[in-house]
C-alpha cells in the first residue's frame, strides 16, 4: 500500500511456511545468511532490507519512518508473498519491529523469534530508570540530529561501522564467527551508496513519537535469545521481558556471544531455533 519497493532475498521452496527475517541496525538482508542456509530445507526463508536499506527504496521524509509505517510494511510484505501468516525472526531494530507486529497483529504471527531486543515497554521503562542503559542507548539521542550522524559514520573510510563489527568493545568476540574480509566488504558497499545512511538512521528519528505503547501483550509462543556481552542492551532486560509474554516464553543467554548473535554463534543460534519450531505450541511456562 505505500507504493515503496522492497528488496528481499528468498531460500527454501513456495509454498512452505513463511519464515520471515527483520535485520537490525547497521545491518541489512545479508546478516540472515547463516539462517538463510539453515532454514530452507522445511521453510520458504525471506530476509527483507527494511524500509530505506540497502535496496528497498528509502522515502526521503523522516515521517515515513514512523514504527506504524514499519509495523504496516511488514504486514503488506506477507500479504504480498501469498501468506497470511509465518514465524517472525526479528534482530535489534528488526527485533522491535518484530515484537510491535507481534503485538497489533497476532493472527499473522505464529511464532516470534527475537535477538537482543526486549519487550519495548520493557526498553522504554527500564531505560528511565537505568542511567547506564541510557547512556548504552545514547545513540539513538545523537541519531536525532540532521545530517551529522551520517558524515560521522563515513569519516576515515567508514570507520565507525567498521569498528561496530570487529572493535573489541562492541564486534564479535573471541569466541565467535568474525566477520570475513569479504562480509565488511558486503557491508562497506551497501553503506556507502550515495545517500544509504539516511534511511537506516530515520528509522531512530521517530522513536519518541511512539513510545510509550498503548497495547503490550504477546500472546504467540515466544523465543528470545541474547548475547550476554551486547555493548548496547543489557542482560537483564532479557528476563523483564517474561512478563509481557502470555504464552510459552523461552529465554537462552550465550555468556560468551555479542550483539550480533546470529552472525556471532549462528550454529547455536540456528539449533536454538529449531528447537523451538519444534516444540508442541500448546504448551505453556
Amino acid at each position: 500500500d505505500s507504493g515503496l519497493r522492497f528488496h528481499y532475498v528468498a531460500a527454501g521452496e513456495r509454498g512452505k511456511p513463511l519464515m520471515l527475517l527483520l535485520h537490525g541496525f547497521p545491518e541489512f538482508w545479508y546478516s540472515w545468511r547463516h539462517q538463510l542456509r539453515e532454514f530452507k530445507s522445511e521453510y520458504r526463508v525471506v530476509a527483507l532490507d527494511l524500509r530505506g536499506y540497502g535496496e528497498t527504496d528509502a522515502p526521503s521524509h523522516k515521517e515515513n519512518y514512523k514504527l506504524d509505517c514499519l509495523i504496516t510494511d511488514i504486514k503488506d510484505i506477507l500479504e504480498s508473498l501469498g501468506y497470511n501468516k509465518c514465524v517472525l525472526v526479528g534482530h535489534d531494530w528488526g527485533g522491535m519491529i518484530a515484537w510491535l507486529v507481534a503485538i497489533c497483529f497476532p493472527e499473522m504471527v505464529t511464532k516470534l523469534i527475537v535477538v537482543n531486543f526486549p519487550h519495548p515497554s520493557v526498553f522504554t521503562e527500564y531505560i528511565l530508570r537505568h542511567p547506564s542503559q541510557l547512556i548504552k542507548s545514547g545513540y539513538y539521542f545523537f541519531f536525532q540530529m540532521p545530517w551529522f550522524p551520517e558524515f560521522m559514520f563515513t569519516v576515515n573510510d567508514f570507520k565507525v561501522l567498521k569498528s561496530l563489527f570487529t572493535s573489541q568493545a562492541t564486534g564479535i568476540g573471541r569466541k565467535g564467527c568474525r566477520l570475513t574480509a569479504e562480509d565488511i566488504e558486503a557491508y562497506l558497499y551497501v553503506f556507502s551508496q550515495p545517500g544509504a545512511l539516511t534511511g537506516p538512521i530515520n528509522h531512530y528519528r521517530n522513536i519518541f513519537s511512539c513510545l510509550p505503547l498503548q497495547h503490550h501483550e504477546v500472546t504467540m509462543p515466544t523465543l528470545l535469545l541474547w548475547g550476554e556481552r551486547d555493548a548496547f542492551m543489557e542482560v537483564e532486560m532479557a528476563e523483564m521481558t517474561r512478563i509481557y509474554v502470555k504464552n510459552h516464553f523461552r529465554l537462552t543467554i550465550l555468556s560468551e556471544a555479542s550483539h550480533w548473535l546470529q552472525q556471532d554463534q549462528p550454529d547455536i543460534v540456528n539449533k536454538l531455533i529449531w528447537t523451538f519450531l519444534k516444540e508442541e505450541p500448546t504448551r505453556k511456562r
